[in-house]
C-alpha cells in the first residue's frame, strides 16, 4: 500500500513541477530572448574598430603654420606642428639608474632653456646640460622612501622646479641650484600632470581630487572632489588651462571645469555610462588638448570627442581608438589609434579627412603585439614611438611610413622635441637625436 501512495507522490510531483515551464521548483533551461525580455539589457556594447584604410589617396597640406609658442603647448597642452625635420642620428645619451617597471609609466622631461630635467630610480633629480653634462644631482628622500623607488613628475616655469610623486610627497626646488624650496606630504598618490599658472600650481591625486597649491609654500588653497574609483588607472589624467579656468579629467571619463581664482566648479560632464564605471576599469583616455574654445580628447573605448569649453556640451562624437594625445594643427587632428592607423579629422565637424595604415610593414601576427606610444608632427613628417623601442617616420601630406627606426628592444617614451633636437626616453637614458 505504501509503495503504491509514494508510487503516485512521484507521479504528481514530475507532472506538476518538471514538464510545466511556469513551475517555481526547476524548469527546463531556455535562452534569453532580447526581443521579448524589456527588462534584459546589454551593459556592455563592443564597439567596432575600424581596420581599414579611408581615403588613403588624399593629399594633407599643411602650408607654413608651426606652433612656437611654449606657454600655448603647456597650457593648451597642444603640441601642434613642430619646426623640426632631422637627421635622426644618435647623438647624446644622458644615463641614469634603471627604472624598474618603466614601461608602467609615462615619464616627462621637464625643459628649461636647453637643459633638461629627469629622475632615476631612487628619486634623484638630474640637471643635464645640452652635451649631456650632468649639472646637479638632489635627492631629497629617505632611505625608506627611496626603497619605495618614487616616480616623479615635473612642471616649471623657468625660476621653480615643482616635483609631484607617486608616493604622496610634493615639493619645489630652486632650478639653477637645485636647493629644496619647501615640501610637503599629500593625503593620496599622485597621478597627473602638473600646471604653474601664476603663483599657483595645480594636480590631481589617487582620489580623484583636483588639489590647488601655493606656489610660494606649498600650502593647499583649495580642492575639487570628483566621484572616485575603486580601479587606480597608471594612465596619467591631464588638465588645460585657458584665460583663468582650468578643465581636467579624473579616471572614470568625467571632464570638469574649474574657476581658478574662486576655486568653484562650473560644470561637470560625464562620458561614461555610470552603470559601467565598475565594468570599465581599463578605461585609457588621451590627454586633453584645446584650442581656446573647443576640448578633444579621445579613450580606449572607440570614442573621440568635441567638447564646448563654454558651455561643456557635446559637439561631436567619432570613432577613433586611442590613448594617444592628439595634435591639433590649423583645422586638422591628427591622431594614431592602437592599432596603427594614422586618423586625419576636420576639427569642426568631425569628419574623418583621411586614414592610413602606418603598421603596414609588419605582418599580422606581429602587428597585434605591438602599440604605439605617442607622437609628435614635424615640418614633414610625423615622428611615432612604439612599445618595441621603434621610432616611425611618417609623412604627413600622403600618411605613408618612410622609415623605422630602431631605438631599443623594449618599450620608449612618446618622443619630445627641443629646438632641433628629438628626445626618447627608455628605462636608463634619454636618448637625443638631431
Amino acid at each position: 500500500m505504501n509503495k503504491i501512495i509514494v508510487f503516485f507522490i512521484c507521479i504528481f510531483l514530475l507532472n506538476g513541477c518538471s514538464l510545466n515551464k511556469n513551475s517555481k521548483f526547476w524548469t527546463i533551461s531556455e535562452n534569453i530572448s532580447e526581443e521579448n525580455n524589456s527588462n534584459f539589457k546589454k551593459i556592455l556594447i563592443e564597439e567596432e574598430v575600424f581596420g581599414k584604410e579611408f581615403n588613403a589617396n588624399v593629399s594633407i597640406n599643411l602650408g607654413n603654420e608651426f606652433n612656437n609658442n611654449s606657454k600655448t603647448k603647456d597650457y593648451f597642452n597642444n603640441d601642434g606642428r613642430l619646426n623640426y625635420n632631422g637627421a635622426l642620428k644618435k647623438s647624446s645619451r644622458y644615463k641614469f639608474s634603471k627604472i624598474k617597471n618603466f614601461y608602467r609609466f609615462e615619464p616627462k622631461i621637464s625643459f628649461v632653456n636647453k637643459n633638461i630635467i629627469f629622475f632615476d630610480d631612487k628619486g634623484s633629480i638630474l640637471k643635464f646640460d645640452e652635451k649631456s653634462k650632468l649639472i646637479w644631482k638632489k635627492n631629497y628622500y629617505s632611505k625608506s622612501e627611496k626603497k619605495l623607488k618614487p616616480i616623479l613628475q615635473f612642471a616649471n616655469n623657468g625660476k621653480i622646479l615643482v616635483v609631484a610623486d607617486n608616493i604622496a610627497r610634493y615639493f619645489a626646488l630652486d632650478i639653477n641650484s637645485g636647493n629644496q624650496l619647501w615640501s610637503k606630504s599629500n593625503l593620496a598618490p599622485f597621478n597627473s600632470q602638473i600646471k604653474i599658472y601664476k603663483n599657483k600650481f595645480f594636480i590631481i591625486d589617487y582620489s580623484n581630487t583636483l588639489r590647488c597649491f601655493s606656489l610660494k609654500d606649498g600650502k593647499e588653497l583649495w580642492n575639487i572632489k570628483t566621484e572616485n574609483s575603486l580601479i587606480r588607472s597608471q594612465k596619467k589624467l591631464s588638465m588645460v588651462i585657458v584665460n583663468d579656468f582650468l578643465y581636467f579629467k579624473n579616471s572614470i571619463g568625467d571632464i570638469s571645469a574649474v574657476d581658478i581664482e574662486e576655486g568653484e566648479l562650473l560644470w561637470q560632464l560625464p562620458t561614461q555610462n555610470r552603470l559601467i564605471y565598475d565594468a570599465a576599469f581599463s578605461l585609457e583616455t588621451s590627454d586633453l588638448i584645446t584650442d581656446g574654445k573647443t576640448l578633444f580628447f579621445s579613450n580606449n573605448k572607440n570614442q573621440f570627442f568635441s567638447i564646448d569649453l563654454e558651455t561643456g556640451s557635446f559637439n561631436w562624437e567619432n570613432k577613433v581608438n586611442s590613448s594617444l594625445r592628439p595634435s591639433l594643427v590649423g583645422n586638422y587632428i591628427f591622431t594614431i589609434s592602437l592599432e596603427g592607423y594614422l586618423v586625419v579629422i576636420e576639427k569642426n565637424s568631425g569628419n574623418i579627412l583621411r586614414i592610413t595604415d602606418v603598421f603596414t610593414d609588419y605582418k599580422n601576427k606581429i602587428r597585434k603585439e605591438i602599440k604605439p606610444v605617442g607622437f609628435v608632427v614635424g615640418k614633414k613628417n610625423i615622428y611615432l614611438t612604439t612599445d618595441h623601442g621603434r621610432l616611425m617616420v611618417i609623412d604627413v601630406k600622403s600618411g605613408k611610413t618612410n622609415s623605422i627606426l630602431k631605438i631599443d628592444n623594449d618599450k620608449i617614451s612618446k618622443p619630445f622635441v627641443l629646438d632641433k633636437n628629438l628626445y626618447v626616453i627608455k628605462d636608463k637614458a634619454i636618448i637625443k637625436l638631431d
